[in-house]
């Protein structure tokens, strides 16, 4: 008799697997792409052909400059959106938002309004497009309200384009919106990150003024989120608690086959992923999410995709978007989606690499170091304030990066360590060295100096990359790679934008001074420069971020190494990182605090979710098989020593005695587990929460693994219940 893992395997390869053919590949439907980009969005496109000629002015003023929406226009936009959804099979609408969770919420309301006389219309009016008020109690606020108050407001993000979401039996228009409470905090992630984008806008104007740059009405922070992710056949998944409950294995022997051949990475698509990608991305380019890149990652059942680079904003409305995508079409397709930063031990995790840039509103990008000596001044600016940014406030970045999946990546071989540094390159570095009068490492042949028109053109791509970096420089963006795969992108970018806001106010208030003061700005420039890559050099590293050395070596240059959540969140609250979102209003002090308590509040949640399935899962699933086996070894030694008398060396005593100890560990650590738990719920405040799940519960499920790993490589394979590392890895 077969058990439910191995019917589930037989069913996969039986089912799955596609004819082979000899012949060329059939003729399939053409998909106009083009067409179909941005069909269920309504955008600027759709405006202009449904809006009044000055009602799409003003909005299309909104929109691309940032001008305040006018009150007066509201019902007329609503009234076009309503038609353009209703004729899309739309039914309903909600206002969609980000709350703390880390996921999106939404609440969805009819469009039918009955009449009273047995008729209904199909209503939605200004106010409705607007605001709404979606019950707040549940939320997590981090102390900003109580539970039993329950208001909370949702107002409509115009520079967002409302979209539609496909459902069985009708459709329903989503509006991007902010989440606020009724005393007017932020409890969201959109809020802040609006804010954020302001902030640096507002600071990067001042140093384009200073340039002579009268053109710019706005800067803003691009980004290019890529997203990794696992898929792992349904039928598998259905079997295992830990992976539907936590979206991680909390126990499994690693694969005898794993990445090691690294004939994974950019390999052939299989074609039941194929399928699945090709799905997913039609149903993003429809919602107007520019998905370019598919590809294989390095760890077997490891994917990614990334869309082209948007303005922030916009990037991480779609990035939450491509999550859900992910997750929702994964079944129509008979799998199941890990978006876990490690759902497999020994193999690598995911991240979502943050590709961040600063754009000019007419489209120039100032991180580009440029084709003509007369840019690369300004461009230099800009790179002392991102080193600056980044060393003085790079506890504020590392708090952008946190989550109980994140610390089980970062620092392995395929994330970055939760040192931040900087990754220049070696031409890039030894310019700053050359500016600073110190020898660079590398001989050039051309002398470097500072100025308006003196310093030679810098190439795009002047150096390898370094895949160690958190935080390295790849020709005309910063690629911040210790964002986890779950994560949302705005902490990092609220942080991000924030940081370098603050430095570029620095730099703005300096430069301004001196021009005050009679300087010619090459002079203060020639001052100032120097001055600043001498006092942050310290941050840039572009060896390699795995070694041994490097913790030592960042310690002695003064680079904090928060290495996991529990211990970042503690600074949450320290005056410098608190004055990186209260300087530019980016967060209030409540806001700050509160967010300190959910995200320690949610890391114990995490962690006690997944003690609470592991014990279950090897308590229900794991010991009646191998106390059976324990109880089978037993009986064959009794059996062997009746005939062949005592023996405490033969294979079968060996098996029996390793069930036992096993066994009998797995036990004892489980029932020290439930205590654990018990007492961590006992502690008072989310602090002491989080701390006793890093410090107890975490060592307690690892020995926990550990004996379950052992009698899952002493078991029976058609008794063992849970599909096994290389059956979910390997089965696409």
């Amino acid at each position: 008799m077969s058990s439910p893992r191995q019917e589930a395997i037989r069913e996969i390869f039986s089912t799955s697997a596609p004819e082979e053919s000899s012949g060329p590949a059939p003729l399939q439907p053409v998909v106009d792409m083009q067409r179909l980009f941005g069909r269920d969005v309504f955008g600027l496109h759709a405006m202009r052909e449904r809006l009044p000629r000055d009602v799409y002015k003003k909005m299309e003023q909104t929109i691309l400059r940032r001008a305040p929406l006018p009150a007066d226009i509201a019902d007329v936009v609503a009234s076009a959106i309503r038609d353009w959804a209703l004729e899309r099979g739309a039914t309903h609408y909600t206002h969609w938002f980000q709350p703390m969770t880390g996921v999106t919420a939404e609440k969805h309301d009819a469009f039918l309004t009955p009449t009273g006389d047995g008729h209904a219309i199909q209503e939605f009016s200004g106010k409705m497009l607007v605001c709404g008020e979606p019950d707040a109690s549940s939320f997590p606020s981090g102390g900003i309200r109580s539970t039993f108050e329950a208001r909370g407001y949702t107002a409509w993000d115009p520079t967002v384009p409302v979209f539609i979401l496909p459902g069985k039996g009708g459709n329903t228009l989503h509006i991007p919106t902010i989440f606020y409470s009724w005393s007017g905090e932020s409890l969201d992630r959109k809020t802040p990150l609006l804010r954020s984008i302001e902030a640096v806008s507002r600071q990067a104007l001042r140093i384009l003024r200073i340039f002579g740059d009268t053109t710019a009405t706005h800067v803003s922070p691009m980004v290019g989120a890529e997203q990794e992710y696992f898929l792992v056949d349904r039928r598998l998944a259905a079997l295992r608690p830990d992976l539907i409950m936590t979206g991680r294995t909390l126990s499994g022997l690693h694969s005898p086959k794993g990445q090691e051949l690294e004939d994974h990475y950019f390999g052939a698509v299989p074609s039941r992923v194929m399928a699945f990608m090709q799905d997913v991305e039609s149903r993003l380019i429809a919602l107007g999410i520019p998905v370019r890149t598919r590809h294989n990652e390095v760890a077997p059942g490891q994917f990614e995709m990334a869309p082209l680079y948007e303005e922030v904003n916009i990037a991480t409305d779609h990035n939450m978007l491509m999550m859900n995508m992910l997750r929702h079409v994964a079944p129509e397709h008979g799998f199941v989606c890990l978006l876990h930063e490690k759902p497999f031990d020994g193999v690598n995790g995911s991240g979502k690499h943050n590709n961040w840039s600063l754009c000019t509103s007419y489209g120039r990008n100032l991180l580009d170091p440029g084709d003509t000596p007369s840019t690369n001044a300004q461009f230099l600016v800009f790179l002392a304030a991102v080193l600056r940014a980044v060393h003085k406030h790079s506890m504020a970045l590392r708090l952008g990066t946190i989550g109980a999946g994140n610390d089980h990546r970062l620092g392995a071989n395929e994330a970055p360590p939760a040192i931040i540094s900087v990754y220049l390159g070696d031409l890039l570095q030894d310019t700053l060295l050359g500016i600073i009068g110190e020898q660079p490492a590398h001989a050039r042949n051309t002398t470097m100096e500072i100025g308006v028109t003196t310093l030679p053109p810098l190439p795009r791509d002047y150096s390898d990359r370094n895949r160690t970096s958190p935080f390295a420089f790849t020709g005309n963006k910063f690629e911040f790679r210790a964002v986890g795969s779950s994560q949302s992108i705005a902490p990092a970018n609220i942080a991000l934008n924030s940081a370098v806001a603050c430095a570029l106010d620095d730099i703005a208030t300096e430069l301004e001074k001196a021009l005050k003061d009679g300087k010619e700005l090459n002079d203060a420039l020639k001052e100032l420069l120097p001055r600043l890559f001498r006092e942050h050099m310290p941050v840039v590293f572009n060896g390699n971020g795995y070694s041994a050395e490097w913790p030592e070596e960042a310690a002695r240059r003064g680079l904090p190494n928060l290495k996991d959540t529990v211990a970042a969140l503690e600074h949450y609250d320290d005056p410098e990182v608190m004055e990186v979102f209260l300087r530019n209003k980016v967060l209030s002090e409540a806001e700050i605090l509160a967010r300190q308590e959910i995200l320690q509040e949610n890391y114990a949640l995490s962690v006690g979710l997944e003690a609470s399935v592991l014990e279950r899962m090897l308590r229900e699933s794991i010991l009646p098989v191998t106390l059976r086996a324990q109880s089978e070894a037993a009986g064959l030694v009794a059996a062997i020593r009746a005939v062949e008398g005592a023996s405490t060396s033969s294979p079968e005593e060996r098996r029996y005695t390793a069930f036992r100890t096993h066994n009998t560990e797995l036990m004892a650590a489980l029932d020290e587990l439930a205590a654990a738990r018990e007492e961590m719920a006992k502690k008072e405040d989310a602090p002491a929460r989080a701390r006793a799940a890093r410090d107890t519960l975490l060592p307690i499920m690892a020995r926990c693994r550990e004996h379950c790993d052992a009698l899952e490589a002493m078991t029976d394979d058609a008794l063992w219940p849970l599909p096994k590392y290389a059956e979910m890895l390997w089965t696409h």
